[in-house]
């Protein structure tokens, strides 16, 4: 047995060997490209960068003239609030919708095209649409008031206090549909004796889903607020389609921040050292989410 258990490491080597070829290039690119162009960033992030690279160290500056920049600190606020209230009410509605579409109901596929489709646009296409629904001269405002509601206000566009609840109607409109799939597909996996069984023993629906099916879902949770949250971070289309940051600043996110200090007022330094703090902050959603996924695994 111990002349035979060398032989066979080398096999273990060479077994899909086709598979591990053509994945060479992939490997290439996300080390060269990805991982370099990340190193790369945050290198430069601790230069005075202008127009174009340049190796000209400065530490820490332009970190702090990023967190001393009020339009930063807006940004950060309204990705808060646009990232919490976007995660909350697409969990809640997508889970709801799943729950009911969950009940074998007629024309299924019909309503599951119906929600999904939304995310099938891109984000300049659903900016545009909403910005158009909540114009007050034409859209939501209009039709109401055209009713006889002479004094219905509704222009959370133009409205600096307001104006990031309006992005966020559009992106719960194009994401939730998402969830709802994810969150169906959850429901679909549940045994359909964990239902017989609750029946029988009279427990009410609502706790069956609180108290069973959810924590059953615990993965279909985890993915689901992981692809959520990254996409959060990085939104940037809705914003420019519907408000291009305005009114003022009062719409600013990061990752327009990034691209306006980097392509318009060319200021590279600066563009890095706000798209690091993005790292930053994708990494910290992340790393708990691989932990939770495959640490866990390991332990088991």
């Amino acid at each position: 047995m111990t002349d035979r258990a060398p032989a066979r490491r080398p096999n273990q080597l060479f077994r899909n060997l086709n598979a591990k070829i053509a994945s060479i290039p992939m490997i290439l690119t996300a080390l060269v490209i990805f991982l370099g162009g990340t190193v790369w960033t945050i290198v430069y992030s601790f230069t005075n960068s202008k127009l174009l690279p340049r190796m000209k160290w400065v530490g820490i500056d332009q970190y702090e003239r990023l967190w001393a920049a009020p339009r930063w600190i807006i940004s950060i606020e309204n990705l808060a609030i646009f990232g919490i209230l976007s995660l909350i009410f697409s969990m809640v509605i997508g889970f709801v919708l799943a729950a009911l579409m969950d009940q074998k109901i007629r024309f299924e596929n019909t309503f599951r095209t119906i929600f999904l489709y939304p995310f099938a646009l891109s984000f300049i296409v659903t900016g545009l649409v909403w910005q158009w629904i909540l114009n007050p001269d034409f859209g939501v405002q209009s039709v109401v008031r055209s009713l006889g509601w002479a004094s219905f206000t509704f222009n959370p566009l133009y409205t600096s206090s307001i104006v990031i609840y309006g992005i966020l109607i559009a992106a719960l409109w194009q994401g939730t549909g998402l969830v709802l799939c994810l969150m169906l597909a959850g429901l679909r996996g549940i045994d359909e004796d964990i239902w017989k069984a609750a029946r029988v023993d009279g427990i009410p629906m609502w706790k069956t889903y609180l108290f069973v099916v959810i924590p059953m879902m615990r993965p279909v949770f985890i993915t689901t607020l992981v692809i959520i949250a990254s996409g959060i971070v990085k939104v940037y289309d809705l914003v420019v389609a519907q408000t291009s940051g305005g009114p003022g600043i009062a719409s600013e996110v990061p990752a327009k921040y990034v691209y306006d200090y980097m392509f318009q007022a060319q200021n590279l330094g600066q563009g890095f050292a706000a798209s690091t703090m993005m790292l930053i902050t994708v990494s910290i959603i992340i790393i708990p989410w691989a932990y939770l996924e495959f640490g866990g695994k390991k332990r088991g």
